[in-house]
């Protein structure tokens, strides 16, 4: 589990490939009484069906429509920072399924969708944003959790150097075993495999499988203090630290506007967030965060520095309203 500088392998076409929920996200801003209106726990991701998905729709009146989607959003970053990335995930054959694609291939990410499903809708998450730029979300996933191995085109997966793979996306069994077809795929190229937490209602859910996932499969792994803590069923972030440090060559974890951790068996590295004039929404921050590090990772960079990237990504993205950059990130590197 060396944290040595990344060197990439011969027949290394993506600096990342991702695998997750693909979900157009629908934005809109709201008090809390909005949310104790609706029953809406606050910063939490809740999974919802149809009739729940509607009603919330028509409940936040005036909204922004966007591709999104936890690792779409990561290959984008990785993108706009001037990467190359990939990105499988499951829609329909349907208008948000085809703006979905449309809005990857248009910032430069690989789209290899999987194959279409019948009567099952794209996958859309709604997002209600607070004051407090905290965002509380409320996902669909019609189509999207539909992810199944014969779905993934291994070929892309052997190509990237790293493998990215989305918590939120780890609700069936069947998306379970791409996830383990997936990473086994990746390894068995030589590739690293990395596994974002996404949420600590969704490591409540997973905690024995993802323990397992990250036993067994992880290189690297993202989430932030919150999630790790509940990994690991820890009474303090220093000891989550110490259990993480067991079994990853690398965690890369968030901690708010006390900046980022990254924490290899060898080494606890500190890095400062980047500074922000102004929070509006915190929609996206860890998906960026990741981009930047693993993009900074992929080119060689060392822990601190790829750290200091992931957290400019971050920065950029909290700064106005939506989960992608409005700027190409690579211009703010300098």
């Amino acid at each position: 589990m060396s944290s040595q500088p990344f060197a990439a392998e011969p027949g290394v076409l993506y600096d990342v490939v991702g695998i997750g929920n693909a979900l157009v996200d629908v934005i809109a801003h709201a008090d809390d009484a909005f949310l104790s209106q609706h029953s809406l726990v606050k910063g939490s991701m809740t999974l919802v069906e149809t009739d729940r998905a509607l009603e919330l729709y028509r409940a936040v009146g005036h909204a922004v429509e966007m591709s999104g989607g936890s690792a779409a959003n990561t290959v984008c970053g990785v993108a706009s920072l001037g990467g190359r990335a990939a990105y499988i995930g499951k829609v329909s054959d349907d208008d948000l399924g085809h703006t979905f694609g449309h809005d990857l291939r248009a910032v430069g990410v690989k789209f290899a969708p999987a194959k279409f499903p019948r009567d099952i809708h794209t996958g859309r998450c709604v997002i209600v944003v607070t004051p407090d730029a905290e965002r509380t979300m409320n996902t669909y996933l019609g189509a999207s959790s539909l992810l199944e191995p014969s779905d993934l085109s291994l070929d892309i997966v052997a190509a990237g150097a790293v493998l990215y793979m989305e918590g939120y996306l780890y609700d069936r069994d069947d998306a379970k075993s791409a996830f383990r077809t997936a990473a086994a795929h990746a390894h068995g190229a030589g590739r690293l495999v990395s596994l974002t937490l996404s949420d600590s209602f969704c490591v409540e859910r997973h905690r024995s499988d993802f323990r397992d996932l990250v036993t067994d499969e992880v290189d690297i792994l993202f989430g932030n203090a919150e999630e790790l803590i509940s990994l690991y069923q820890s009474d303090t972030f220093a000891e989550a630290v110490s259990e993480v440090r067991r079994d990853c060559r690398i965690a890369a974890v968030t901690m708010g506007a006390r900046g980022s951790l990254v924490v290899t068996p060898d080494e606890v590295v500190e890095s400062p967030a980047h500074p922000v004039p102004r929070v509006i929404d915190t929609t996206g921050a860890g998906d960026l965060f990741a981009a930047g590090f693993l993009f900074a990772y992929t080119q060689g960079y060392p822990l601190a520095e790829s750290a200091r990237i992931g957290g400019v990504a971050a920065a950029e993205v909290i700064s106005h309203v939506g989960p992608r950059p409005l700027v190409e990130l690579r211009t703010l590197l300098a």
